[in-house]
């Protein structure tokens, strides 16, 4: 089951770029004379704006409107990045940021600034803040009326700064109040690396930052020495990130020498080629890479890599279809650019770019299960086992498998936060919940015993005929507001579809393997589509 998020669709592919010196001449000479003239015309504009427009006006807004209106000429991913984008590019490059280590949230319009989870290990972890918390106060300051992002911003500061916050916890009648010092807080891109099945390990992987690599190979190395002999790697939802990272965590699969992606543009350092340039840690580990519509950018190149080496089997549904490199050009230490300098291609040569000419219908395509993607047979390529792939609409899995949509009613408890807010009341009831908690007659009377409490409408029968994903959503809210979030993946693979499918595919992936070593004609129809 997949629930309905907005598409990521301003996830970029970062590389580090540089403009190029040209030499002057008359064609640079009449371009500079153009460029100025445009310039000036556009003052003049911004001026006639502010002395005349109705209301007063913002300068600042008028030039990031006129710049972000500029951007959106040329294609979906070149974009402005203002002093918070800027900074929380950085940060999520970088794979930390300086705060308490509290993932906060509005559990609706009216509703108070929840804590969703704290994170191991870091300072709001350990003075004893828990999931389901209300944070009444900052700093002395009520929280009320202010927005996730607001209080983000009060909470994050320089490393070894305190900040005071006031608590109100279910169960208790006095309100809590915490000094918490600011530290470094990891925000680890590799997440819930576990055994799913006795020889089977699951990673994975949710964004590509500079700690990716390093984060992969630990949380390998974890599994091999708990007896992994196979592995699922799980690029579902992971926007992309870095280029660098996309190509190491690829040659972690394949062999010295293989071609992982190359680039193509037309500035000077945009034509590259990428490839395994070490001994592959796991080259022969089988091996079932996860994608869906989420995927994008920097893991369409390791899915890419995977797919055109005959590595692994690619499982799951088409992916977004982001083949454009983007160049992070600093304006300032507060802004930044970052533009389209290239294309990437797969090993193969496939430019999986899907159209942006309707740029509605390219933002809607993770959202409209009515799309079925289209391959033009002109961008027709072969895997080096002689296997058919297609180019320009983002990567296609060997194995397709959908998810069913949630029901009204399991959408209506999601965006009223019913499972979140039960698992809160159930944890404050029995705190002692074992890691192998089920849902039984008794939970799912109090279940509805909670909805009737705060009157979210449901009906009875509903609470029969979606039982199976009342259980899912519960078991994962309750332990991972009890252990941790990484437990909120591990109960939902149990129920997830193309998760279940994947366990039963290894056999196909050692065929596809052994496929590309010694490709013959034919061989390829046998494999699962």
């Amino acid at each position: 089951m997949r629930l309905k998020s907005l598409p990521s669709v301003a996830a970029v592919l970062l590389v580090a770029g540089s403009l190029a010196g040209v030499a002057l001449s008359s064609r640079v000479q009449a371009d500079t004379w153009e460029n100025e003239t445009f310039v000036r015309s556009f003052a003049t504009i911004l001026q006639v704006v502010q002395d005349n427009y109705y209301e007063e006006t913002k300068p600042d807004q008028l030039v990031e409107g006129a710049i972000n209106g500029m951007l959106r000429t040329l294609d979906p991913h070149s974009h402005y990045l203002n002093l918070k984008a800027f900074r929380s590019m950085r940060e999520e490059q970088r794979g930390s940021f300086t705060g308490l280590g509290i993932v906060i949230q509005k559990l609706g319009r009216d509703r108070p600034l929840t804590v969703i989870s704290p994170i191991d290990g870091t300072p709001a972890a350990r003075l004893g803040i828990r999931a389901g918390d209300i944070i009444a106060r900052i700093n002395g300051t009520t929280t009320d009326g202010m927005t996730s992002s607001e209080a983000v911003d009060l909470l994050r500061g320089p490393k070894g700064t305190s900040v005071n916050i006031t608590v109100t916890r279910p169960g208790f009648t006095e309100q809590l109040e915490f000094e918490v010092t600011r530290d470094t807080i990891p925000t680890d891109s590799v997440v819930s690396p576990y055994m799913i099945e006795p020889d089977t390990g699951y990673i994975k992987i949710r964004n590509f930052t500079q700690t990716t690599s390093k984060e992969l190979h630990a949380a390998l190395e974890k599994l091999d020495r708990q007896g992994m002999k196979r592995l699922i790697l799980d690029l579902r939802g992971n926007p992309g990130g870095l280029l660098d990272q996309a190509v190491s965590v690829s040659g972690t699969f394949l062999e010295r020498g293989k071609k992982l992606v190359y680039t193509r543009g037309r500035i000077k350092g945009s034509n590259k080629d990428y490839y395994a340039n070490e001994d592959a840690s796991y080259p022969d580990l089988p091996l079932v890479v996860l994608v869906n519509r989420g995927s994008a950018s920097a893991s369409e190149i390791v899915a890419g890599a995977i797919q055109d080496h005959d590595r692994g089997l690619i499982v799951g549904e088409t992916t977004w279809g982001k083949g454009l490199v983007q160049s992070v050009y600093p304006l300032s230490h507060s802004n930044a650019l970052a533009l389209t300098t290239a294309k990437y291609y797969t090993p193969s040569g496939r430019l999986i770019q899907r159209d942006y000419d309707d740029l509605e219908d390219y933002v809607a395509y993770r959202t409209d299960e009515n799309y079925e993607p289209s391959f033009d047979q002109s961008t027709r390529r072969f895997t080096d086992g002689g296997r058919t792939v297609y180019g320009g609409g983002g990567i296609a899995p060997d194995t397709e498998v959908k998810l069913e949509e949630p029901s009204t009613f399991i959408t209506r408890m999601y965006r009223t936060s019913a499972f979140f807010r039960f698992a809160v009341a159930y944890l404050s009831r029995h705190p002692e919940v074992p890691e192998d908690f089920q849902m039984t007659d008794q939970v799912l009377e109090e279940f509805r015993q909670l909805l009737l409490d705060e009157e979210i409408p449901f009906e009875e029968s509903e609470l029969q005929v979606d039982r199976r994903n009342i259980s899912m959503f519960v078991r994962s809210e309750v332990l991972s507001a009890r252990y941790g979030l990484v437990w909120s993946n591990r109960v939902r693979n149990e129920y997830d579809a193309q998760v279940q499918k994947a366990l039963t595919l290894f056999p196909q992936a050692r065929e596809l393997a052994m496929l590309a070593d010694h490709p013959a004609g034919g061989a390829a129809a046998a494999l699962p589509r």
